[in-house]
């Protein structure tokens, strides 16, 4: 059954993000991601300004108050002390060195964990939150996108000022925790202090593996939430990376039973979010991963079928919902959406039905004309035949009279 709701903390490819104030959701598990409820489409502003760049576009940005340098200049050398980087070059993240670190060479690159100490305040002063060290990979999308670009430029040891845009942080929902009101810019104090490579997945212990594994499909999760559906696809292809990843280390069948949970969480919430970007082929796809392991998951038939008439393919969804349905009778959101379909799917035959007889006429005039005109055409062919052999016979008997005659 579908009414298991576990909380979502952490996991991803770009922010630290609480959760804003939970609004009552109306839209069912089926709808959402695996393991959480999804906030109503009608509790969010859908007129949201520009997506954020991709982590891939962190460049070294241009300086406020010098002429714009060239992004090799800025990667190659440490950046002056008090003076302002624009890092996107959109006003919007900005960072100023308030300590130098150990030079340009020493910066730490994506993959990598990262430790930094980390104080948070508002715009206004406000102070949140100190965190002494935070530890993150690199380029994951385990924290606010703010704080994830701007450590890609930073020199180890280096502390710098941030200042950010609402929508590199906690964005228009804000955060739980800390509480972070709604649209609300920040100012963060960062120092990294440390930087080693990820540890390699196939020495990992299964164990380890499947807390990471979950982690990352945790943050997921809350970017789903969030509706940042496409940092959230990245969140669950890393996990799925993870629980995919070969092994020198001994498994157990629980583990990989476990490891293989993991996985059909992540498919299935991948498909969710592949939906909400209308990326078809790609839902269909997660979909069918799913299946392949668990032939009656619930989740991954009603995608499914959404994903088939989404496509048009109505009588082919029709049947995976009435599949779905039958494992889960009492199951409203399946009943409610194979209705909707059944009654689509009947006024586009109606329809189509209606248009034929348009262009063609009335079928029952039309068949009742060719059989009369069959019937004609078969009198007329009697009459022929029997023309034809009194013809015979009659110039048989005259042949037979001349003979005679002769004789």
């Amino acid at each position: 059954m579908m009414t298991d709701k576990e909380e979502v903390t952490v996991a991803g490819d770009s922010l630290e993000v609480g959760l804003a104030a939970k609004k009552s959701g109306k839209a069912s598990l089926l709808d959402s991601g695996e393991d959480f409820e999804m906030l109503d489409d009608d509790d969010i502003d859908d007129d949201i300004d520009d997506d954020p760049p991709p982590l891939e576009y962190a460049g070294g940005g241009k300086k406020t108050i010098t002429e714009k340098p060239s992004e090799d200049q800025n990667i190659g050398t440490s950046a002056p002390v008090d003076e302002w980087m624009d890092i996107l070059g959109n006003g919007q993240l900005k960072k100023k060195v308030l300590q130098s670190g150990n030079g340009p060479d020493s910066r730490p690159t994506k993959g990598q964990n990262v430790i930094v100490c980390l104080k948070t305040s508002l715009a206004d002063g406000t102070f949140l939150e100190e965190q002494p060290e935070l530890s993150f990979t690199l380029g994951d999308g385990d924290v606010i996108q703010a704080l994830d670009l701007t450590v890609q430029l930073m020199e180890m040891g280096e502390k710098a000022l941030v200042q950010t845009n609402a929508k590199y942080a906690y964005g228009a929902l804000g955060s739980l925790e800390p509480q972070v009101p709604p649209s609300a810019d920040l100012v963060l104090e960062v120092q990294l202090l440390d930087a080693n490579e990820a540890p390699d997945l196939e020495l990992m212990s299964p164990r380890e593996r499947i807390a990471l594994a979950g982690q990352k499909r945790e943050r997921g999760n809350l970017y789903y939430q969030r509706r940042d559906y496409t940092f959230a696809v990245n969140s669950y292809g890393i996990a799925l990376q993870i629980t995919e990843s070969s092994s020198k280390v001994d498994i157990s069948s629980e583990e990989e039973e476990e490891l293989m949970d993991v996985k059909v969480k992540c498919l299935n919430n991948m498909a969710a979010a592949q939906l909400k970007l209308d990326h078809y082929e790609a839902a269909l796809r997660s979909c069918v991963s799913v299946l392949a392991h668990q032939p009656d998951n619930i989740k991954a038939l009603f995608r499914k079928g959404k994903v088939l008439a989404l496509q048009g393919e109505n009588a082919e969804a029709i049947r995976i919902l009435k599949r779905a349905l039958m494992l889960e009778p009492c199951n409203k959101t399946i009943h409610s959406e194979l209705s909707k379909l059944v009654k689509k799917h009947s006024e586009q035959k109606g329809a189509e039905q209606a248009m034929y007889k348009k262009m063609l006429g009335n079928p029952d005039s039309i068949n009742g004309g060719m059989q009369k005109h069959q019937a004609k055409s078969s009198w007329s062919l009697s009459w022929k035949w029997l023309f034809g052999a009194t013809a015979v016979a009659i110039g048989g008997v005259a042949l037979s009279v001349v003979i005679a005659a002769r004789n």
